[in-house]
C-alpha cells in the first residue's frame, strides 16, 4: 500500500512543484480530493488558521485509507481497513495527534481541565459532579476513538461478507439444476454491491477524515 501511495504521489508532487496546470483526469481528481479534503473537511473543523498544521496527516490518513477499501474490490486481494488492527491504528494515531494538539494548545493541566465543559455549580455540587464528568469526558474521549476504529472496521468488513455470501450460494446449489437459476442471480448480485462498495470506500475514508478533524478541532478550540 505504500508504494502505491508513493507511486501515485510522488509523480504528482514533482509535478506540482513546477506550478504547472492540471492536465488529464488523472492529475484532475487527485487535485480535486485534495482540495476537497483541506476546503471542506479541515478547515471548517479545525480552523483556517490551524487546519493547515495538521494538513499531512489528513491527506495521509484520507488517501491511505482510500486506497486500503479499493483494494478490497480488486478480485483475490483483501482490504486492509478489514482488519480491526490496522483500523485500531489509524484511530490510535487520530487519538495521539487529538492529545498532542491538545497539550501543545493549552499544556498537560489546561488539556485535563478543557475536558469538563464550563458549569456555574454551587461548591456543594461541584464537588461530587465536576469529577464525575471529568471521569466520563476522559473515558469518551478513548471510546470515541474506538468507536473511529470499529466504524470503519465493521463497514468494510460487512461488505466482504456479503460478497462471500452472494458466491456461496453458487457452491451450495452447485451440481443441482437449482444453480442455472441462482448462479446468474448470485452474480448479478455481486455486481450490485461491488458497485455499492466502489462508494463505500470514498465515503468511509471521508467519514474516517472527518471525524479526525472535528476531534482534531474540538482539542485545539475547546470552548
Amino acid at each position: 500500500m505504500a508504494f502505491a501511495l508513493i507511486a501515485v504521489f510522488v509523480p504528482l508532487a514533482r509535478k506540482i512543484r513546477t506550478g504547472e496546470r492540471p492536465k488529464g483526469r488523472w492529475w484532475n481528481l487527485i487535485e480535486t480530493l485534495i482540495l476537497y479534503v483541506r476546503d471542506q473537511v479541515a478547515r471548517p473543523s479545525i480552523g483556517h488558521h490551524d487546519a493547515d498544521h495538521f494538513m499531512p496527516y489528513l491527506w495521509t490518513a484520507f488517501f491511505f485509507i482510500l486506497f486500503c477499501n479499493l483494494c478490497g474490490l480488486i478480485p483475490f486481494l483483501g482490504s486492509p481497513t478489514g482488519a480491526l488492527g490496522v483500523t485500531a491504528v489509524l484511530a490510535a494515531s487520530t487519538l495521539l495527534v487529538v492529545i498532542g494538539t491538545g497539550v501543545k494548545k493549552l499544556g498537560p493541566v489546561g488539556f485535563l481541565k478543557s475536558q469538563v465543559p464550563h458549569m456555574e455549580l454551587p461548591l456543594i455540587m461541584a464537588i461530587p459532579i465536576v469529577p464525575l464528568i471529568f471521569l466520563i469526558e476522559l473515558v469518551g474521549l478513548f471510546i470515541k476513538h474506538f468507536v473511529l476504529s470499529i466504524r470503519l472496521f465493521a463497514n468494510m468488513f460487512a461488505g466482504h461478507l456479503v460478497l462471500a455470501v452472494l458466491l456461496a450460494f453458487i457452491g451450495e446449489t452447485w451440481g443441482s439444476s437449482l444453480v442455472y437459476a441462482v448462479a446468474p442471480a448470485s452474480i448479478g448480485a455481486c455486481v450490485a454491491v461491488n458497485l455499492l462498495e466502489l462508494f463505500v470506500a470514498f465515503l468511509q475514508a471521508y467519514i474516517f477524515t472527518f471525524l479526525s478533524a472535528l476531534f482534531i478541532g474540538a482539542a485545539a478550540h475547546p470552548h
